[in-house]
């Protein structure tokens, strides 16, 4: 079972679908009235863009332990592993930071980071559902 809170993973998640929402840039210098374009600029992906920076601030402020968990519970809902072989994916997480750090890129690197999180919340008997984001 994972030790980071069910509710610092929820924020990830949440924070993980913000961003997979985006779309390729169409405006690459946006100006003008946000009202004009429909406040398209918002899903589009810009290299300074404030959901990846939020979410990497966070990621990169957690202990290592909780980066740790993180990670082996993106591999335990990606299925390679299962919440009984939770040691095992831990380890290989354990592993993998020693060897190349860099916790936060590799995360926000998962196109499915948020959904590889819940289906491992579900493994492990948890969700999202009564979690307050808001004291994050």
């Amino acid at each position: 079972m994972p030790d980071i809170s069910t509710e610092k993973v929820c924020y990830v998640i949440v924070k993980a679908r913000e961003f997979d929402v985006k779309v390729g840039v169409e405006e690459p210098e946006p100006g003008g009235n946000p009202s004009d374009s429909g406040s398209r600029e918002v899903l589009q992906d810009y290299a300074d863009d404030p959901t990846y920076q939020e979410l990497k601030g966070f990621v990169d402020d957690l202990n290592e332990d909780e980066q740790i968990d993180l990670v082996a519970m993106v591999w335990v809902g990606r299925g390679d592993f299962s919440a009984a072989e939770w040691a095992e994916a831990r380890e290989e997480a354990t592993r993998a930071r020693e060897e190349h750090g860099h916790t936060s890129e590799y995360l926000l690197g998962a196109p499915l980071l948020g959904d590889y999180l819940e289906e491992a919340m579900n493994q492990f008997g948890l969700d999202c559902a009564e979690v307050e984001l808001s004291h994050l």
